[in-house]
C-alpha cells in the first residue's frame, strides 16, 4: 500500500511512473491519441508519457480532446490534448499533474488541496510499472459494468469464482466451506477460496464475516461511494500479510468531494429480485483540508424457487436431468432398511383417501413412493435492506503534517425462506393413527413437513463497523512517516424460526410420555397423525412440533497499529532507490453464540469464548531502478528491480517469512515486460485451532459393501500450521497505437498444507480410500481391551450426546475428521486485457475485452494421495470466462453492448454444461445543456436475451449452478445521477 499526496478531490485515473524524480519534467515522449473523449485521451496521455494525471470524472464528463501526434515534452502534451476545453493543469510535483478549470481560483476538488491516495501493490512513493498484474474499475467502470453494487461487479470478474462465499451460493445449497452465516459476499479469486483473497478497504482490512470470520463481506461496503477498485493477481503476504494468496481486492472510497451528488437506481427481473438503491453524498473542501459524509439505502426483493421452472419442484427430467425428489413427503412412506445400498428405501407408500387421511392398509401401496422436492419453497435470493454510511475528515497541521480519519458503518438486515424439515421417525401402537401391517408394533416413516409447517424463515443482521486514525509527516529529504491506527468489527445475528423440535414430535407421537416441562399433552391436545398428506393434524399440535428455532451470533475484530517510513536514501545509474520500511502490529479476535431449540424441551445454549491472538510484523521494500532515462539506450529504456518481505509472528502457531522479487523491463517506451515470484500464506481461522473437539456416530460402509459404525471425531486443531503458497506470474503490457492497451500476464500459484477436513469431504470412501488411512484408526472393542478402552474415552465423556444409543462394542472404527493441513492445489493460467479507441469524426468506438483462461486446476486431497484435475468440474472454476464488447460515443450520448462468456463444463458423472453466453446492454445520456448540468441517466439491460443458466442435474434439485451463471434472467435497471 502506498500513499502520495495528491491534490484533494481528485481521482487516480492513470498512474504509471516516471524513471527518475528530477527527470520526468525535462521528458520528451512520441504520443499518438486520436482525436474523442478527453478522458480516453488523458489515460492515453498517462501511458505514454509515464506519467501521473489526476482529475475528477465529473470534470471531463462529456468534453473531447483534438488528439496528438508527435514528440512533445509532458507539459506542451497535456496543453495541447485541453486545446478548446476551459480545463488548465497544474503540475504539483515533478510528474505529477493536476487539472484545474481556467479562469478565477483553481477548482478545489481538483486542485488545490493536498490528500493521499492508495496505490494497490506496493508501498513506495514512487509508482512505477508493477511487476504484478493489477485491474483497475474506476467510478465510470463500475458504472458501465450496470450492476448495483461493487461486490455484484466483483463476484462478476472473469478472475473470480462464485462458488463459495457468495449468497447465491449459500441459498443454492452449494457452498462446501458452509461458513457463511451472515449471507455475505465475498471474492474468491482463482477458486482458491474466499479466505485466500484478501480484501483491503483504503489499504486497511477488514474484520473477518460468517462462523469462522474467515473471510471479508464486500456486500457491507458503500457502493456510491466508491471511486475505484484495484484487484491484484498475485500474491501479496510480503507486503500484506495473511491471507493475500490468491490476490488482493482493494475498495478504494472516495478520499473528498466538493459539493453534492445524488444517485437514484432502480432494478426488476422477472418474478422477483426487485433492487432500489438511493444514496447521497455531500462534502466541502477548504484550504487546509476537507470533510464529506456519504449515505447509500438500498432494498431488494426475494426470489423464489418456485419463479423459475428448472428449480420449481426436484423434478428435473423435463429438462433431461433427474427425479431428485426425496421419500421424506407428505403423505410419507413406510420405510425399510436396504443393506445392499445401505440407506432407507419406501417399502409401502401411503395413499390417503379423499379427506387426506389414510386410515387402513388398504391405504399402502407396496413398492411405491411418495416423493417431494426437499427445496420446494425455498427462496434462492433473500430480501435485503441495507443502510451504509461512510465519512471522512483530513486537515493539514502547518506544512508537512497531513492528519486524517474516517468511519464505516453499514447494516444489512436479511430474510429468506429455508427448506421445510424433512425426517425418519418412529410410530408405534401408543400413537393412536398407528395403522399395523402384518402384526408390525411399529413402523418407520419418512414424512416431510412441507404441508405441515411450511418452509422455515430465517431471519439475519449484519453489522459492519470500521474506524481508522492516523498522520502523514514530511520528514524532508524525500522521507516520509506514516502511521495510523485501525479498528474493525462484523457482527452477525440470526434466527431461524419455524423449525421442527424433534423432542416435542416424539411426544405428540406417543414415543414418549407427556413432559411435564411443557403445557402440551398429547391425549388432551392431540396426536401428531404420521398418514396424511399435510392437511391431517391441528393447530395445536402443529404449533406445538414446529415451534423449534435457533439463534447464532458471531462476532469477529480486527484492531492494529502500523508506522511505515519511507524515501529514497540514494540514487542509483537509472534514478532513486526507494525504500519503506515498516511494523505492525494487529489484534484478532473472534466470539460466537449458538442457541438451538430443536431437539429438547427446553433451549441449549452452546457459548463459544471469544479467542484471540496478537501478530507482530515487520516488513520492507526496495525498487532498485538499474536503467533509467538518463541512462537508457535502444533495447533497455528502463530496467528495475523489486524486493519485498515481511515476517509475521503469531502468538498461536508460530512465525512466518514471505519474501517477494519482482522484475520490469522496457525495450522500448511503449512496452513493458514483467515477472514476479513470492510466497504468501493464510493464517488457520480462530476457530479452525480452537472450536471444541466433538464426536458422533455415523455408518460408513467397507470395501466389501457392508455398513461398519464408526466414531465420526470433528473440530479445531491446535498443531495446524499456515497455509503456504508459491507464485510466479510474468507477462507484458503494450500501450498501442491511436491510445489503446494490450496486456497479458502468466500465473502459476502452487498451494500447499491447505487446512481441510479431508474425510468430512469424501466421508463415503473413508474405509476405502488408501488416501484417506492416516485418519482412520481400524478397532475391534469386542476382542481387545485396549480398544474397548480407547472407545469409552470418547463415549463416555459428558460431551459425547450419543453415550446409550450403541453399545461400544458395535464400533469398528475410528475418524479423524478434525480440520489439518493437507490437500494441495496448483492452478496455472492467463489473464488478458485490451483496449482500443477507434475515432469517426465526432464519434468514438471505445473496443475492450478481458478474459481469464486456466490450463490446470490440480488438487491432492492428502501429501500421499494422487493428483487430480478438477478443472471444468462443477464446484470449481472453468477454463474460460471472457468479456468483451465496445462502447459508442456522440456528444451527449454513449452505449455500450457487451458479450460475457462462460465457458462449458461438466458435473461429476461427466455429464456435459453447455457453455453460458449473455449480453449488456448500458444507454448514457450526459445532456451538455446549462439546465441540465450535471445530470447523468443511465439505462442498463442485463442478460438482454433472457438466456437461462446452462442446465445442471445438481443433486439438490435446483437445476442450476450459482457457481457459474445466476437465474435472475433479463435485468432492467435506471440510474439517475444529479451533481449539485
Amino acid at each position: 500500500m502506498n500513499r502520495l499526496s495528491l491534490l484533494s478531490g481528485s481521482a487516480l485515473v492513470a498512474c504509471v511512473a516516471s524513471m527518475s524524480v528530477s527527470a520526468c519534467a525535462q521528458e520528451v515522449s512520441s504520443f499518438d491519441i486520436p482525436a474523442g473523449s478527453l478522458r480516453d485521451g488523458l489515460n492515453a496521455f498517462a501511458t505514454q508519457s509515464d506519467q501521473q494525471i489526476l482529475f475528477s470524472a465529473d470534470m471531463v464528463e462529456g468534453l473531447r480532446t483534438p488528439g496528438l501526434r508527435g514528440r512533445y515534452r509532458s507539459q506542451e502534451a497535456l496543453s495541447r490534448l485541453l486545446a478548446g476545453s476551459s480545463l488548465g493543469w497544474t503540475e504539483t510535483r515533478p510528474g505529477v499533474f493536476a487539472l484545474r478549470r481556467r479562469g478565477g481560483e483553481p477548482d478545489l476538488e481538483a486542485a488545490v488541496e493536498l490528500d493521499e491516495v492508495v496505490v494497490t501493490g506496493t508501498l513506495l512513493r514512487s509508482a512505477g510499472a508493477q511487476a504484478s498484474p493489477v485491474i483497475t474499475l474506476d467510478r465510470t467502470d463500475l458504472d458501465r459494468r450496470g450492476f448495483g453494487t461493487v461486490a455484484e461487479a466483483l463476484v462478476d470478474l472473469p478472475q473470480n469464482y462464485a462458488g463459495s462465499g457468495t449468497t447465491r451460493s449459500l441459498l443454492a445449497f452449494s457452498d462446501p466451506a458452509g461458513a457463511n452465516s451472515s449471507a455475505a459476499t465475498g471474492v474468491n479469486l482463482r477458486g482458491l477460496g474466499p479466505d485466500a483473497t484478501l480484501t483491503l478497504v483504503n489499504g486497511r482490512r477488514l474484520a473477518g464475516t460468517g462462523s469462522r470470520g474467515e473471510f471479508a463481506d464486500v456486500s457491507a461496503l458503500p457502493s456510491a461511494a466508491v471511486e475505484r477498485v484495484d484487484v491484484l493477481l498475485d500474491g501479496a503476504s510480503a507486503l500484506y500479510g495473511s491471507d493475500a494468496v490468491a490476490g488482493v481486492v482493494n475498495v478504494i472510497l472516495r478520499r473528498s468531494f466538493d459539493g453534492h451528488e445524488t444517485r437514484v437506481r432502480a432494478g426488476a427481473a422477472r418474478g422477483g429480485g426487485e433492487d432500489l438503491m438511493l444514496s447521497h453524498i455531500t462534502g466541502r473542501l477548504w484550504e487546509t483540508g476537507s470533510a464529506l459524509v456519504s449515505w447509500e439505502y438500498q432494498t431488494t426483493s426475494a426470489l423464489s424457487s418456485g419463479d423459475r421452472a428448472f428449480t420449481a419442484d426436484g423434478d428435473l427430467r423435463p429438462f433431461g436431468g433427474s427425479d431428485r425428489r426425496a421419500i421424506f413427503s407428505a403423505p410419507g412412506n413406510i420405510l425399510r432398511y436396504d443393506a445392499a445400498s445401505a440407506s432407507y428405501v419406501s417399502a409401502w407408500a401411503i395413499r390417503p383417501g379423499p379427506d387426506g387421511v389414510a386410515r387402513s392398509p388398504s391405504d399402502f401401496v407396496a413398492g411405491a413412493s411418495n416423493l417431494q422436492s426437499q427445496v420446494r419453497g425455498v427462496d434462492l435470493l433473500p430480501d435485503t435492506e441495507r443502510h451504509s454510511v461512510y465519512a471522512r475528515v483530513r486537515q493539514s497541521v502547518g506544512e508537512r503534517l497531513d492528519l486524517s480519519a474516517d468511519l464505516r458503518f453499514s447494516q444489512r438486515d436479511y430474510g429468506f425462506d429455508n427448506s421445510s424439515a424433512v425426517t425418519i421417525f418412529q410410530v408405534s401402537a401408543a400413537n393412536p393413527f398407528f395403522i399395523p401391517l402384518a402384526g408390525e408394533t411399529s413402523q418407520l416413516i419418512g414424512y416431510g413437513f412441507f404441508g405441515d409447517l411450511d418452509t422455515s424463515r430465517r431471519e439475519g443482521t449484519s453489522r459492519s463497523l470500521g474506524l481508522t486514525a492516523g498522520g502523514t509527516y514530511d520528514l524532508g529529504q524525500g522521507w516520509s512517516l506514516d502511521g495510523y491506527l485501525a479498528w474493525a468489527e462484523e457482527r452477525g445475528e440470526s434466527r431461524t424460526s419455524g423449525l421442527l423440535n424433534s423432542a416435542f414430535l416424539n411426544e405428540a407421537l406417543g414415543n414418549t410420555a407427556d413432559n411435564p416441562a411443557t403445557t402440551y399433552s398429547a391425549a388432551r391436545d392431540g396426536f401428531f397423525n404420521p398418514y396424511g398428506s399435510g392437511s391431517a393434524n391441528g393447530p395445536a399440535v402443529l404449533e406445538f412440533i414446529g415451534s423449534g428455532y435457533s439463534e447464532a451470533l458471531d462476532r469477529s475484530r480486527a484492531q492494529s497499529a502500523n508506522l511505515l517510513m519511507e524515501g529514497a536514501p540514494l540514487r542509483l545509474a537509472g534514478g532513486d532507490l526507494a525504500v519503506a520500511v515498516g511494523l505492525q502490529v494487529r489484534r484478532e479476535t473472534l466470539g460466537s453464540r449458538l442457541i438451538s431449540f430443536t431437539g429438547t424441551a427446553v433451549p441449549r445454549l452452546f457459548d463459544t469464548p471469544e479467542n484471540g491472538r496478537t501478530i507482530s510484523a515487520v516488513f520492507a521494500e526496495a525498487r532498485l531502478p538499474l536503467v533509467g532515462e538518463e541512462n537508457s539506450r535502444p533495447g533497455l529504456r528502463r530496467l528495475e528491480l523489486s524486493f519485498a518481505g515481511r515476517v509475521e509472528d503469531y502468538e498461536d502457531f508460530g512465525q512466518t517469512s514471505n519474501p517477494k522479487a519482482g522484475l520490469v523491463w522496457s525495450p522500448y517506451e511503449s512496452l513493458n515486460l514483467k515477472a514476479s515470484w513470492g510466497t504468501s500464506f493464510r493464517a488457520p481461522a480462530l476457530t479452525q485451532l480452537y472450536d471444541e473437539t466433538l464426536a458422533a456416530p455415523t455408518f460408513v460402509n467397507r470395501a466389501d459393501g457392508t455398513s461398519v459404525l464408526v466414531l465420526y471425531r470433528y473440530g479445531g486443531n491446535r498443531d495446524l500450521e499456515a497455509e503456504t503458497a508459491t507464485t510466479w506470474t510474468a507477462g507484458f503490457d503494450q500501450a498501442l497505437p491511436g491510445g489503446g492497451r494490450l496486456a497479458l500476464s502468466y500465473f502459476d500459484t502452487r498451494f500447499k498444507d491447505r487446512i481441510a477436513q479431508p474425510v468430512n469431504e469424501n466421508l463415503t470412501a473413508a474405509l476405502t480410500d488408501p488416501a484417506l488411512a492416516p485418519f482412520v484408526t481400524l478397532i475391534d472393542p469386542g476382542n481387545s481391551a485396549t480398544d474397548l478402552a480407547l472407545i469409552r474415552s470418547y463415549i463416555d465423556d459428558p460431551s459425547y450426546s450419543y453415550g446409550g444409543l450403541f453399545p461400544a462394542t458395535s464400533y469398528g472404527a475410528i475418524l479423524d475428521a478434525r480440520w489439518v493441513n493437507a490437500s494441495q492445489v496448483r492452478v496455472r493460467g492467463l489473464d488478458a486485457q485490451i483496449a482500443y479507441p477507434l475515432v469517426f469524426g465526432d464519434h468514438t468506438l471505445g473496443l475492450e475485452a478481458s478474459a481469464s483462461y486456466l490450463l490446470d486446476y490440480d488438487t491432492r486431497l492428502t501429501p500421499t494421495a494422487a493428483s487430480t484435475s478438477v478443472l471444468d468440474r462443477v464446484g470449481y472454476p472453468v477454463s474460460l470466462r471472457a468479456r468483451m464488447g465496445g462502447v459508442w460515443t456522440a456528444g451527449d450520448l454513449s452505449a455500450g453492448l457487451h458479450w460475457n462468456h462462460v465457458g462449458g463444463y461438466g458435473d461429476a458423472s461427466g455429464r456435459r454444461i453447455d457453455a453460458w453466453n449473455t449480453a449488456d446492454l448500458q444507454l448514457v445520456w450526459s445532456p451538455s445543456a446549462m439546465a441540465l448540468q450535471g445530470v447523468r441517466l443511465i439505462a442498463g439491460v442485463q442478460n438482454l436475451f433472457d438466456d437461462d443458466p446452462p442446465f445442471y442435474d445438481s443433486p439438490s434439485g435446483l437445476g442450476f449452478d450459482p457457481g457459474q451463471a445466476d437465474l435472475l434472467g433479463r435485468v432492467f435497471s435506471l440510474q439517475l445521477v444529479k451533481r449539485w
